[in-house]
């Protein structure tokens, strides 16, 4: 059967950038283009990154939960599904103010994006903490480590092979030897052994291009 623990990784990286990107965002001085477009093409990599996750999770994970759970499972799910769709709508604010701010680099858009991922934060972690109490075991129960390894393998493919490493990394980071053991096995062995040793030293080089490096508790 599946084993979840690689869920652990990808929510670390999602509780460590996104704060991370709103606090590098409001070290962006006004009118500067340059570095609130690229500041700002973070902003988008993250959001683009949860949505890929929560729609991996929409199509492959919840519908095999409810076909194959007790009825007890449906209230849990309906709670995901809920908190995906209040979390897509704060996620499409958040795409729009940093779109704005990447052409006119004002102070005020860059505030404004800062704000709108803090605002984000609270419920997305609420969602983290609710699908790691509730949901893994039952994704362990029910779901075999071929389905499991499918949702890794569709976001994956999903994503610009240029980035890939650089996610890889992202993820990475923070891990325990205990949770890249459990990426390691929904990963394909070729990709791994590329991915596993290009892609810490490319979040790295990308951390601190953006400045990452000098923001506290980040890269």
């Amino acid at each position: 059967m599946a084993d979840s623990r690689d869920m652990y990784l990808v929510h670390s990286a999602f509780r460590r950038e996104f704060p991370a990107a709103a606090a590098l965002a409001r070290t962006v001085a006004a009118n500067d283009s340059a570095t609130a477009s690229r500041v700002a093409e973070h902003v988008l990599l993250l959001t683009g990154l949860l949505n890929l996750h929560h729609a991996g999770e929409d199509e492959k994970v919840w519908p095999k939960l409810l076909q194959r759970g007790p009825n007890e499972i449906a209230p849990l799910v309906e709670t995901m599904e809920r908190q995906h769709e209040g979390l897509h709508e704060a996620l499409v604010e958040v795409e729009r103010l940093a779109t704005v701010w990447r052409w006119r680099a004002t102070s005020a858009d860059r505030d404004a994006v800062a704000s709108a991922v803090d605002a984000m934060i609270p419920p997305m972690l609420e969602h983290l903490v609710t699908e790691e109490t509730h949901l893994l075991a039952l994704i362990d129960k029910y779901l075999t480590d071929k389905e499991w390894a499918e949702v890794g393998a569709a976001a994956m493919a999903s994503m610009p092979k240029s980035l890939l490493p650089m996610a890889f990394g992202m993820v990475l980071r923070d891990g325990t030897p205990e949770y890249v053991a459990g990426l390691k096995a929904v990963v394909p062995g070729p990709a791994w052994f590329v991915l596993s040793r290009i892609g810490p030293g490319a979040y790295t080089r990308y951390a601190r291009r953006l400045g990452l490096d000098k923001v506290p508790n980040a890269a």
